[in-house]
């Protein structure tokens, strides 16, 4: 599974995150409008039916001749280089856009296309899509990220689902024995899987709603620290054969909980059965609260596009009007929730069970990159949350230099014209 398409959830939407390797590009078959010719850029997805499943939408449109490029390889820096030619994508999906494409004049202003559907889409989707009141891209579904856990073996060893984070360190602990761990959070440890979510989960966040630095309280150093302690008491799995975004270390029982997406449910429950929850990230501290990161994929239109008009007319007409396209896309290549509210109700895959505890957690408890927090900003905190769980840095020095960088990052988007 791409890393891009997980790694956005954890903080970094837009940021310049890796994908698979590879290079070039793979070229669809265009659609069967006899307008202008459209190229519609695509990240390279790891669900199977998800590159025909798109071409197959393109195809079916009238309006011009759209054709699909899957694009391995960096496809974050590729279409950051491509924005800034005459030869790059008239469509693409974006995981933002990023402040610097809106004020750099890359990206087109999308806001008319959404018209009456605009309350329709969840607010924490576009609110990091929204800048001075325009919206900039229009998100194509819903990506979350959940703590999953095997109820016989909490029920084994004396422990309940966790309600707080002292209790996720406490049942981490009680769970691990030689053949299992309690947790795994990524061959990392956690900093790439959790990014930006325990912030959340003591009541702060990356950045305030006046713009500035929303982590710079005693909270954020209490948290973090904690999670240092996984570490220290040997309750992480390391070194698995999958990372987190693949479920395979919790379905083979070499851990008894693991951090990972909805996209992961129906491999869950096909390897375990019933045996399994989900639970938001638990809350610390008095000012805690539940988190739960959402992200999505967004459809962006080039400024620089020989045929703007054309390429904002198919992306209304396929993320805006075409619902049943929506809906497909959401459900059937692995599992997401659709962008918008009444598709989320209309999903018939998310009515029951866990998918719909997940579809109400996102709801209650979401949180999403904020429009501000930058690559630079991203960098400074993953490198310093890495040294605190990893190595147990101070958390309050280490939070105390990511707020000057993040400051000066805020300052500078702020200051922009």
């Amino acid at each position: 599974m791409p890393i891009s398409r997980r790694t956005l959830l954890a903080g970094g939407a837009g940021l310049g995150l890796a994908t698979l390797p590879g290079c070039g590009a793979n070229t669809g078959r265009g659609g069967g409008g006899s307008g202008p010719r459209l190229a519609q850029w695509y990240h390279q997805y790891g669900e199977p039916g998800t590159r025909q499943a798109v071409e197959r939408y393109a195809a079916a449109y009238r309006g011009a001749d759209v054709g699909v490029e899957w694009r391995p390889g960096n496809y974050d820096q590729q279409t950051a280089a491509a924005l800034l030619t005459d030869s790059g994508p008239d469509v693409f999906e974006v995981a933002g856009p990023t402040i610097d494409q809106i004020q750099g004049g890359q990206v087109a202003d999308l806001t008319a296309l959404l018209g009456d559907a605009k309350d329709d889409f969840a607010p924490a989707l576009l609110a990091p899509r929204t800048y001075q009141g325009r919206v900039w891209g229009i998100p194509q579904l819903v990506d979350t990220q959940v703590l999953y856990y095997r109820p016989s073996l909490l029920r084994a060893a004396g422990v309940r689902p966790p309600q707080s984070l002292d209790e996720l360190v406490d049942a981490a602990r009680r769970l691990t024995r030689k053949d299992v761990k309690g947790l795994f959070l990524g061959n990392a440890g956690g900093a790439g899987a959790l990014g930006g979510t325990p912030l959340y989960a003591a009541g702060l966040s990356l950045v305030t709603p006046d713009g500035r630095v929303g982590f710079d309280d005693p909270a954020a150093a209490r948290t973090l620290g904690k999670l240092h302690r996984l570490h220290t008491d040997g309750s992480l799995l390391l070194g698995a054969p999958t990372d987190w975004f693949n479920p395979a270390a919790f379905t083979q029982g070499l851990a008894a909980m693991q951090w990972c997406g909805l996209w992961a449910l129906p491999q869950v429950r096909k390897a375990l059965g019933d045996d399994f929850g989900v639970l938001p990230f638990p809350p610390d501290g008095p000012a805690g609260r539940p988190a739960v990161p959402v992200g999505a994929w967004a459809a962006a239109v080039s400024s620089r596009s020989a045929h703007r008009e054309a390429a904002e007319a198919y992306v209304k007409w396929l993320w805006v009007e075409r619902t049943d396209f929506q809906l497909d896309f959401a459900q059937s290549y692995g599992l997401h929730v659709p962008a918008r509210t009444s598709l989320a109700a209309r999903a018939d895959r998310l009515t029951s069970g866990a998918a719909a505890d997940i579809v109400r957690f996102t709801k209650d408890h979401g949180w999403a990159v904020p429009l501000l927090w930058t690559a630079a900003s991203q960098t400074a905190y993953l490198d310093a949350l890495s040294r605190i769980i990893r190595e147990g840095a101070d958390p309050a020095g280490e939070l105390r230099a990511v707020a000057r960088k993040a400051d000066a990052e805020l300052r500078r988007v702020r200051n922009h014209g």
